[in-house]
């Protein structure tokens, strides 16, 4: 769920869409993230990692394939997801130390779907809100700059599904296209939707606008790259 880092929309960013997945027969897990002011970057990173890994450690208790964990997020928990997505790097820095067997799986997601996500946290489409409570103010220029997550795609990023609308004036719609133009650059399999009306924070959508279409084509995304056909 978003939240600007510094809240969770757990209802209809949170548990909906864990329903919503639940009934296409997908294995969901909510990801209760720590927050600003308190907990500043790399703590969500970290505890988004450690759930992928978590995921991983369970795929068979859950009837789960370990290679098709993805992560989806909102706003903010877009910015997170993203982060995961383009930074499986900053994975080995932020291990404690601790012996512990699920910090030797890879924290890396195999595809993410962003949903009005926060993107870059520099220039004129930067959410400061969530810049503030992620790196509380007056942050460094490098850091800002290293968790613009447009600027962190590499050939190696997972394939997206992304979600926005030109109204949105609460996270704007450059931020998506931003990030869709760095995919399309390195070679990334991505798909993008920008619908015209609606404002942030719409989550599945009120039925009957065109924003509700979304879960609908995201579902065909899944199935058009293989990742709910039945196990082998």
């Amino acid at each position: 769920p978003g939240g600007g880092y510094g809240g969770h929309a757990m209802d209809h960013e949170g548990v909906q869409i864990a329903d919503w997945l639940n009934s296409h027969g997908i294995t969901a897990v909510v990801l209760k993230y720590r927050l600003g002011a308190k907990y500043n970057h790399p703590i969500p990173l970290g505890d988004a990692q450690r759930a992928i890994r978590f995921v991983r450690k369970h795929a068979s208790n859950w009837k789960t394939d370990p290679e098709r964990v993805g992560i989806l997020g909102f706003s903010a928990g877009g910015h997170l997801a993203s982060t995961v997505a383009t930074r499986p790097e900053l994975v080995e820095k932020l291990d404690t130390g601790f012996d512990d067997p699920i910090d030797r799986l890879s924290g890396r997601p195999d595809f993410a779907v962003l949903l009005y996500p926060v993107i870059t946290l520099e220039g004129p489409f930067a959410h400061v809100g969530s810049r503030n409570n992620l790196l509380a103010k007056n942050p460094d220029a490098k850091l800002v700059e290293s968790l613009c997550n447009d600027k962190q795609v590499t050939k190696d990023t997972p394939p997206t599904f992304l979600v926005h609308t030109s109204a949105d004036s609460g996270v704007r719609p450059e931020n998506s296209v931003l990030f869709y133009l760095a995919l399309k650059k390195h070679g990334v399999p991505a798909e993008l939707h920008i619908y015209e009306k609606g404002q942030h924070g719409l989550g599945l959508g009120q039925k009957g606008t065109p924003f509700a279409s979304w879960p609908d084509r995201c579902v065909a995304w899944m199935k058009g790259r293989g990742l709910l056909d039945a196990a082998k």
